[in-house]
């Protein structure tokens, strides 16, 4: 199987995935209990990305200058910092942490 192969065999199964979902009637969803899945469903899978984003390199679990941008980016957004501050802070602690060789 060439790469192309795999690239247009994924493409078409997002199509075929994005295709059922428009088939699923809506009054499925308005229900409370459905309607709360949805909503922490997507939570749980941004929290899986950016865990697995983290915290992952390769089949190992790394802890480096990442862990604690993540940590000084957690505490801005609940002190309700602007996102690009965030953003630029977090970024700040990894560079400043890999410089001064504490982390990798």
């Amino acid at each position: 199987m060439t790469l192309w192969t795999a690239v247009l065999a994924a493409a078409l199964l997002c199509f075929a995935l994005k295709a059922v979902g428009y088939l699923i009637p809506p009054r499925w969803f308005e229900a409370p209990a459905p309607s709360r899945i949805v909503d922490l469903l997507t939570v749980a899978l941004l929290g899986a990305l950016v865990a697995v984003q983290t915290l992952g390199l390769g089949q190992q679990i790394v802890l480096d200058a990442r862990v604690p941008a993540l940590v000084v980016a957690a505490g801005l957004l609940i002190v309700r910092a602007p996102f690009l501050v965030v953003v630029v802070a977090a970024a700040l602690v990894a560079a400043l942490l890999r410089l001064w060789g504490l982390a990798a």
